[in-house]
């Protein structure tokens, strides 16, 4: 119980961090508002998951062989 209530309290963390970086240090970058810019944003965090994803599966698939 004590492991799991640390880790939801370091993903907790991490998430704050994260908010306040985009919050406070984002308008700082000078990203041009294009239609590409915002399918690379949309689209990155669901490409990055699939390589991820797909690289565990051939490691595990490598074992089981």
């Amino acid at each position: 119980m004590k492991n799991q209530l640390g880790f939801v309290l370091k993903v907790f963390l991490l998430s704050a961090v994260i908010s306040l970086l985009i919050k406070y240090a984002g308008p700082f970058l000078f990203i041009p508002a294009t239609s590409i810019n915002a399918l690379i944003i949309v689209l990155l965090p669901t490409v990055i998951m699939a390589i991820a994803l797909l690289w565990r599966f051939q490691a595990q698939k490598q074992m089981l062989d």
